[in-house]
């Protein structure tokens, strides 16, 4: 996995029981632990601890699978799962036994049905591990050619086929990670379904590269092909659910047939669909994890402080923001939840505006239980305007009127904190130019406003504001700020 990422959005994961029953019933793990109960004294495997030939039938049957043409494949797959997993405990062959162990079942089969929801999923991550590694191997469908790639070992000679392992796991796992991306990330496709030319290039065409070439079109193409391959391995283990591509788009193609950079809407489907399943989510963060990716998970800050909650969630898309204050509060009496959040909103730090916003956020979660805490900062210069903004929201009794200076200073703040936030520019524009509008000469006091981010929201204001007249002002006296700051 990619570990030179910036920290990725939170992801909202299922509860561990729900993810544990979606693992048990992958139907590559479901196998695998039929084929452990089904092992015995008579089961017999290689050096290698695989299933020996001979009783792939009986695997097969013993899956429900013999009259399936694949079925012994599918057996086979299964086995070697169990016998990675723990499912199965292989021995090898005895001094002059032939060249066959046996197997009988593992340590971990018990844990299928005593063991805890998190055993479950361990067992499952570990069979991940298996199948991700069949996905990433080469595909060769003629026994003859995988004979002659043959090494004088047995093993298969990489070199003659051309094939990176270590490269084809990368590009898998980079893959995956940004299909992790796109459906944790605001604005992405969320539970829905990422076309797999999308997701092909992605990770081929380069960042900076406007229209792509007839060369990268045809390395997107190659890739949609090996991730067709791959995602057909990786379903049944519950990691995705896949539409494969159409296979009449795999003859020749005609003169009129639109190439993946051009399809519409209509077509796209065609040409693959492919989607992380809630357990896929559980599992790419999990590889995530482990490849040192910051991959947080809504939930995570749920026992640490307010400081960490609302330097968090500034940069969390909104909803995830808001699932993240929703169980931080969960645990918390309304009252000391309030005190922590405001005493964490103070300061005259850079991230302080923002801070103060998302506790202002976070308040409003709370509900009429803060309302003791928040009458506590009234007099508060940092905060006493944003405790009458909120008590005024909620319709309360005997707030008192704000001094000037305190309704000044909100406003810078509040600006300051809309501008961290990268808000939406028209929504920002319309906050500016309502403020100068209620506030007659509000430049001739927002210059002296105490506030460490006054120069700099007076210049915004400046390049905000659509009457020119007044964005004018606004520059002077952003100038009148900075020479004082300076003086």
């Amino acid at each position: 996995m990619p570990s030179d990422r910036p920290t990725l959005p939170p992801v909202r994961l299922r509860p561990d029981a729900e993810l544990a029953r979606a693992a048990l019933a992958a139907p590559v793990l479901a196998r695998a632990v039929r084929l452990a109960r089904w092992a015995g004294p008579e089961t017999r495997v290689g050096a290698g601890g695989e299933l020996a030939e001979a009783q792939l039938g009986a695997a097969a049957e013993a899956l429900g699978l013999a009259g399936d043409e694949d079925g012994e494949a599918y057996a086979s797959e299964a086995w070697r799962v169990a016998v990675d997993t723990g499912l199965v405990e292989v021995r090898e062959p005895a001094d002059g036994a032939g060249d066959t162990g046996t197997a009988t079942a593992g340590d971990a089969l018990p844990l299928v049905t005593g063991g805890g929801p998190q055993d479950v999923l361990a067992l499952w991550l570990d069979g991940l591990e298996t199948v991700f590694a069949d996905a990433a191997a080469p595909v060769v469908d003629d026994v003859e050619a995988l004979e002659a790639l043959a090494g004088a070992d047995g093993g298969i000679d990489f070199d003659a086929l051309g094939w990176d392992p270590e490269a084809e796991a990368e590009f898998l796992d980079e893959v995956l990670a940004n299909l992790y991306l796109l459906t944790v990330a605001e604005g992405g496709s969320g539970e829905g379904p990422v076309p797999l030319p999308a997701l092909a290039a992605s990770v081929i065409v380069p960042d900076d590269m406007g229209e792509p070439t007839d060369e990268v079109l045809e390395q997107v193409s190659q890739a949609m092909m090996r991730l067709d391959d791959q995602f057909r391995v990786l379903e049944p283990m519950g990691l995705v659910e896949y539409r494969p591509v159409d296979e009449a788009l795999m003859t020749e193609e005609a003169p009129d047939e639109p190439s993946p950079a051009d399809l519409d809407e209509d077509d796209v489907a065609r040409y693959g669909m492919v989607r992380l399943t809630p357990l896929g989510l559980y599992g790419v963060r999990s590889r995530l994890l482990e490849a040192g990716v910051a991959a947080p998970a809504v939930g995570d800050l749920a026992e640490r402080g307010a400081d960490e909650l609302l330097g968090a969630v500034g940069a969390f898309p909104q909803a995830a923001a808001r699932a993240e204050t929703e169980q931080w509060l969960a645990g918390r009496e309304p009252v000391a939840a309030a005190r922590e959040l405001l005493a964490a909103a103070r300061g005259a730090d850079a991230g302080s505006p923002l801070r103060r916003l998302h506790c202002q956020q976070a308040l409003a979660l709370v509900g009429a239980g803060a309302e003791p805490a928040v009458r506590e900062v009234l007099d508060d210069p940092e905060l006493g305007g944003l405790a009458r903004v909120w008590l005024a929201e909620r319709g309360a009794a005997d707030v008192p009127p704000p001094p000037e200076e305190m309704i000044f200073w909100l406003a810078v703040d509040t600006i300051a904190a809309q501008l961290d936030a990268d808000g939406d520019l028209e929504e920002l524009q319309d906050l500016v130019e309502g403020l100068t509008g209620r506030h007659s000469g509000f430049f001739d006091e927002a210059w002296r406003v105490e506030h460490p981010s006054t120069p700099e929201v007076l210049e915004a204001m400046g390049r905000l504001h659509r009457d020119k007249r007044i964005a004018k002002d606004a520059r002077k006296a952003a100038f009148k700020a900075r020479s004082r700051a300076g003086s």
